[in-house]
Formats: structure tokens, C-alpha cells, sequence
């Protein structure tokens, strides 16, 4: 076999959990993955009617997205988040965001070679740094502050003039943290770094109300969004992004060429969906009563596990600062998989992630076991 110095992809972080799954075999009804956060709620009735009806199965959707499906982010950003966002020169459709995560610095570098890193926070999604490994840029871990949120004053004057772009992410997945954004674009515009705001979880931000990069204006800034975890539509692959038109019309030409496209049923099913708050809001209550009854689940065994300000995970500390042997603990005395913080940055190590993604009667579940 030829050897190759090329790139070697490590192994994908949750498939290194599969041979701790028999720790949970002993349990009578099986495992309860709160591991990886997937959507397990049904999306509303009229969502999946416009993605099975819309009739756009046959023809090539628009790469940058239908005018419908523009209108209606435009819409949702003013009536939710308060925003003037326009629908012609600074909205664009992506396919779900985690693609769009992990080819921004490709497409970024092209646009300016000379710069070479990019930045994000040392406690955060790992796609962040996996997209800068993919393109052949720096990925540098910005540190956070006791409540999760970035510390640009950290920022080497060196990783400034040499950043690519900044990602942030509110409310920030795993820990739940809210960045100052207002502050935080200020940062970018004032030394010349496009910032993206990831808000994928925004919906589900507990302290205070939803909040974009957006509120103060569009200027070297781009917001991210996705259907997947308001709508639990995690499986259609539908997202998009809004801002700087400069930016946000480079990435959609890019895009274009490159033949990204959102499905047409996708995009009906997305009109249909940001036209809808009523399931939002009933979203919200299934996360708060679930990430609630978890937190006092990991009370009873002796753990500490906070409320987030913001998404559907428990950052919890682990017991001695040994992440692994917590999970090991939560599937051999209740059957409960987790995720241990090292999958989200080294600075994450003593932490484990408890995704609120499990039903009432499976979170029922570990509740009987504790008691037996």
C-alpha cells in the first residue's frame, strides 16, 4: 500500500463513544443517548405538508435560495430579533450550516490569501476548527471567561493582523453561554476580521431574549442560522445566512459555482416553518422541563449540572475533573451516554455534555433507575 503525507482525517469525535455503549447492556430498556444533539421532536403538520406538496422536486432550486424562502428569513428577523435585513443583497440559503462551517475558511482564503487564520472560542463546536484544519489555515482557540463567553482581549496583536475571520457562537454549544455581540462586532469592525455568529440555538436562549450580531447593523458581520434545531428539521439539511452584502454576495457567487443547493421541498418546508412561532414556543418548554429533570437526574448521582442561559445542553463538571470515567459512571449506573468536553476543546476536558434530546418516558427512564 502507498504511504501519503497528506491529510489524515482523526476519528469523528461521537463514533469514539460506540465501544463504551455495552456499559449500558445490563439496563432494561437499552441505552439513552443524550450524546449527540439530534432533534427527536416532529417538525409541525404544515411543515411537512409543504415539503411533501410544494411541487419543486423536479427543477434546480436557486443556489442563494427562492425569493420566498429570502422574504421569509427578512421576515422572521424583524418580527423575532428586531432586524432590517434585506431579502435581495443580504440573505442566502445553505445546506443546513455545517457545511457552511467547515467550507467558510476554504472559500474565505480565496477571497483574501493573505491572511491565514481563523479564530474561535477554546470551549465551542468542533467544526470550527476542523473547517480552518480543512483549508489549510491556522485554528486558533480564543480562551472564554468563567461563564463561557469569548475573551478577545486574549487575541495576540499577530493572530489580529493575521485573522481570516472570527466565529462566535450564541448561545454557545456545549457550555450555553451568551456573548456580548454588540461588543463583539465592534471588535471585528475595528480591526478589519469579518465576524460569523453562529445562533443556530438562539430560539432557546433562556436569559433574556433571542439575540443576533445583526442589531447593530450588517457592517463585516454575518449571522448563521438553521431549521434544523428550531424546527427539528435536522434530517432536510436547510440553514442560511444574512449580513455584510459584500461578504454574503462573495460566498453566494462562490456557492454557486461550487453547486451548493438547498432542495426545493427544503425551502417550502422552511417558508413554512419561520412562518410559524406557535411550535417554537412549545419547543421551548419541552427543552426547559427536559434539560430540567436531567439537571436533577445529575444531582441525585452526586454531580453539579447548571442550568445553561442558553440551548439544550447541561455542561456539567465531572466529578474529580475526569470526563471519561463520568460517562463511564453515567451509562453503568443509569444507562445514560454523554458526551465528554474534550470533544469541544481541550479547555472542555473536565466537562461532560448532556443533550436534552431524549423523550419524557425515556428521561422517565433514568428516573425509575436511580430510584431502584
Amino acid at each position: 500500500m502507498t504511504s501519503t503525507k497528506g491529510f489524515s482525517p482523526p476519528p469523528y469525535p461521537y463514533d469514539r463513544l460506540d465501544e463504551l455503549k455495552p456499559l449500558a447492556e445490563r439496563h432494561a430498556g437499552g441505552i439513552v443517548d443524550c450524546s449527540i444533539g439530534t432533534p427527536i421532536d416532529p417538525p409541525p403538520r404544515s411543515v411537512v405538508d409543504a415539503l411533501a406538496l410544494s411541487d419543486s422536486e423536479r427543477s434546480y432550486p436557486p443556489s442563494i435560495g427562492t425569493l420566498a424562502f429570502r422574504e421569509q428569513i427578512a421576515t422572521w428577523f424583524d418580527a423575532r430579533l428586531g432586524c432590517d435585513v434585506d431579502a435581495v443583497s443580504e440573505i442566502a440559503a445553505a445546506v443546513g450550516t455545517k457545511e457552511f462551517v467547515a467550507g467558510l475558511p476554504h472559500w474565505m482564503k480565496l477571497r483574501d490569501p493573505d491572511r491565514d487564520t481563523v479564530l474561535f472560542p477554546a470551549v465551542s463546536y468542533p467544526s470550527y476548527e476542523m473547517g480552518a484544519t480543512l483549508a489549510g489555515c491556522r485554528a486558533v482557540p480564543v480562551p472564554v471567561n468563567d461563564d463561557w463567553s469569548i475573551q478577545l482581549d486574549a487575541v495576540t496583536d499577530e493572530d489580529k493582523e493575521r485573522a481570516l475571520l472570527l466565529w462566535v457562537n450564541t448561545p454557545g454549544n456545549p457550555a450555553g453561554g451568551l456573548d456580548d455581540l454588540e461588543t463583539v462586532a465592534k471588535w471585528g469592525r475595528s480591526h478589519g476580521i469579518p465576524v460569523f455568529s453562529d445562533e443556530c440555538y438562539c430560539e432557546f436562549t433562556w436569559d433574556g431574549p433571542p439575540r443576533t450580531i445583526l442589531s447593530s447593523g450588517t457592517d463585516g458581520v454575518v449571522a448563521v442560522h438553521s431549521l434544523s434545531k428550531r424546527s427539528n428539521l435536522a434530517g432536510v439539511r436547510v440553514g442560511f445566512y444574512a449580513g455584510d452584502s459584500a461578504i454574503v454576495d462573495y460566498l453566494r457567487e462562490v456557492r454557486k459555482h461550487a453547486g451548493f443547493m438547498v432542495p426545493g421541498p427544503a425551502q417550502a418546508a422552511a417558508v413554512a416553518a419561520l412562518s410559524d412561532q406557535a411550535h417554537v414556543e412549545q419547543q421551548r418548554e419541552i427543552y426547559w422541563n427536559r434539560l430540567t429533570r436531567l439537571s436533577s437526574v445529575i444531582a441525585e448521582m452526586g454531580a453539579e449540572a447548571p442550568l445553561p442561559q442558553g440551548g439544550f445542553y447541561l455542561w456539567v463538571p465531572a466529578p474529580n475533573g475526569d470526563a471519561w470515567r463520568f460517562v463511564e459512571q453515567l451509562l453503568e449506573e443509569v444507562g445514560l451516554l454523554a458526551s465528554p468536553g474534550e470533544f469541544y476543546g481541550p479547555s472542555g476536558s473536565g466537562y461532560v455534555r448532556i443533550a436534552a434530546v431524549q423523550t419524557d418516558d425515556r428521561i422517565a427512564l433514568l428516573e425509575q433507575r436511580l430510584r431502584n
